[in-house]
């Protein structure tokens, strides 16, 4: 669609944290209760097969806002800020004359969980508002009961809780700039725990069971032993006796879709010509594989995640099932603003996807894991994940793990039977394998090596060599630094990746 089309350029991104498909209602369960993202996905794209760089809140978070995967921006782990030549999109489009605002969870400092209530370049500093910032409005007593999960059994207010602040900060901006263009985000901490939230949404799941898909009664057979590890006595559970009854995290779920659903009015009122993105930063196991959270996996429940884009020129009520993920958004946000995508993005534009949802973008995605948490264990430590999904098939490499994984989503849509080892799909796991090895030597992933390719289950490879591929990948230069220079010359490289 032209710009003349479309009239004024502008974005409004809606994030929520933990919000895996099932919990929102146009992904098959309206039990849930999220009445303003259905009626978002009616008059837009829900798209089915959309999956996170990395399934924790700040790699998922880096991916998204600068266009490069966790690996490549630096920040592969929660509290381990971007890297110092990492621009976000914030940065890009303000620096093309358009307004920016971010308001609500960011985790990309390098601080705790809360940030450090310090605005990052690019964005303006009247909107910025991360959870240190809400923290700093308590009092010492209202921040502790800001953090307990039993606040949910008080009759609180709505206004006393995070989302609801974000909210007012979204809706003010649209009032005063809805007729600028303009790139707005708020990314609610909600649902994820403490899952704070006022009536009626803190009763409203008190007698609610979330379905149970037939992958909770999987115990890891044939899977990865870290996994066993993870998922602990869960394994020796009655797993028919399981009930999966979580309601402050579906009360809360419900309580963001309100938030959300305040923003979508000042949308409709101030912006109606916006492009509209939802989606979340990872979703949760919730018993699933006998696992619970979220971590080094790429099972669905986790890695894929809710992505509904609405706007003009977006069909209404369709459904698109190609596989797509957070990487393709930087690009598409760039493309629609008409701001150049840079060599640096690691994902193509999902624009015309949107547009047209036969249209393909991706032959596959890619899900990573490194590390949970930087500043304390208990999440299992260092568990290097690579994956691949190609629509059917999808293949995941656990460098630290003897059993790697291979699942044929049509036949087994809930991931119970790991084919790693079956060499009837020797052919596919091969070319997933391939494909998987050429992305991270194309990404500059700093953990590359023969270890990656020399797996119990490929045959035919020979012996490894300690050059590997033997190439060298240097950084693709664009505006915001000089061209670097080759090592062996000292002159500007003119290639960015050549055999030694």
């Amino acid at each position: 669609m032209t710009d003349q089309g479309r009239g004024r350029k502008q974005i409004v991104l809606l994030m929520t944290d933990s919000t895996r498909q099932d919990m929102v209602g146009c992904y098959g369960n309206p039990e849930v209760h999220t009445p303003n993202l259905d009626a978002l996905a009616e008059r837009g794209v829900r798209y089915d097969n959309a999956y996170c760089c990395q399934p924790v809140c700040g790699p998922a978070r880096s991916a998204l806002f600068t266009g490069v995967y966790p690996h490549s921006n630096g920040s592969f782990t929660n509290c381990v800020p971007l890297g110092a030549n990492v621009k976000t999109i914030g940065q890009r489009l303000a620096d093309h004359g358009i307004r920016t605002a971010y308001i609500g969870k960011w985790h990309l400092d390098g601080g705790d969980y809360f940030g450090q209530g310090i605005c990052p370049e690019g964005w303006a500093p009247e909107y910025w508002y991360d959870m240190r910032c809400y923290l700093e409005e308590l009092t010492e007593e209202e921040r502790v009961a800001s953090r307990k999960k039993e606040t949910n059994r008080r009759n609180i207010q709505g206004d006393f809780t995070f989302g609801y602040r974000c909210g007012d900060r979204a809706v003010d901006f649209l009032e005063k700039h809805g007729d600028e263009d303009f790139f707005l985000t708020m990314s609610l901490d909600e649902p994820h725990d403490p899952g704070l939230c006022p009536e009626p949404y803190a009763s409203m799941f008190e007698d609610y069971e979330f379905p149970k898909s037939p992958n909770v009664w999987d115990t890891l057979e044939g899977k990865p032993q870290y996994q066993k590890i993870w998922a602990g006595k869960n394994r020796e559970s009655d797993r028919d006796k399981v009930r999966i009854k979580v309601p402050g995290f579906l009360g809360c779920n419900s309580f963001a879709d309100a938030q959300l659903g305040r923003v979508l009015e000042s949308i409709a009122r101030y912006a109606p010509d916006a492009l509209v993105i939802y989606t979340s930063d990872h979703g949760d196991a919730l018993e699933s594989h006998c696992l619970y959270a979220k971590g080094p996996v790429m099972y669905n429940e986790v890695a894929r995640i809710p992505l509904l884009i609405a706007g003009p020129g977006v069909p209404e009520g369709a459904v698109d099932k190609n596989p797509v993920s957070h990487i393709n958004l930087p690009p598409l946000i760039l493309e629609y603003m008409g701001v150049p995508v840079p060599k640096c993005f690691e994902g193509r534009s999902l624009l015309q996807e949107v547009y047209n949802p036969e249209i393909r973008t991706n032959d596959y995605v890619v899900t990573e894991f490194t590390r949970y948490e930087i500043d304390h264990d208990g999440f299992g430590g260092i568990q290097m994940m690579r994956a691949i999904f190609d629509g059917r098939y999808k293949l995941a490499v656990h460098l630290l793990d003897s059993t790697d994984e291979f699942y044929d989503q049509e036949k087994d849509p809930y991931e119970m039977k790991n084919l790693i080892w079956d060499e009837a799909y020797e052919e596919e796991k091969v070319r997933l394998h391939r494909l998987l090895l050429d992305w991270m030597n194309a990404t500059r992933d700093p953990f590359r090596g023969y270890q990656w390719e020399h797996r119990q289950w490929r045959k035919g490879l020979g012996e490894p060599t300690w050059g590997y591929t033997g190439y060298t990948r240097q950084r693709e230069a664009e505006e915001y630094e000089p061209r670097q220079l080759d090592y062996d010359t000292g002159l500007p490289m003119k290639e960015a990746v050549r055999k030694k």
